[in-house]
């Protein structure tokens, strides 16, 4: 399985990608929203995005709309992952277009739980 991490702090995707390697998926990055649309496109073997939803130029809640209104991108599963964990914001995270929100620091068990789903 193949996930696009995008996040704007390069420690964030080295220790999620880490993480998510040593269970043996495949991870690929992106600093920001518009070069991440960039790998989609390229990549055609994404099976799922991990979106930080706070990031500057383009955040996540602008990155969900953009890629739910893409034809071609649309079906992707997108989990989001943030550091916003306070009352309603899984509910905005989600009414956004995410399939699944997880808090940072992220819960690698909770995280593969839901990787799961999407394999």
């Amino acid at each position: 399985m193949t996930l696009l991490i995008i996040d704007d702090e390069p420690r964030n995707i080295f220790a999620l990608g880490a993480v998510l390697k040593a269970r043996g998926y495949k991870v690929l990055s992106a600093p920001s929203a518009p070069e991440g649309f960039d790998v989609l496109r390229r990549e055609p073997g994404i099976s799922a995005v991990l979106l930080d939803m706070m990031m500057p130029e383009m955040d996540g809640t602008a990155a969900l709309a953009a890629l739910r209104a893409d034809e071609a991108l649309r079906h992707l599963p997108v989990i989001a992952v943030t550091a916003q964990a306070m009352t309603g914001d899984r509910e905005r995270v989600l009414e956004a277009g995410a399939d699944a929100y997880v808090s940072k620091p992220v819960d690698v068990d909770e995280l593969l739980r839901l990787l799961k789903r999407y394999e």
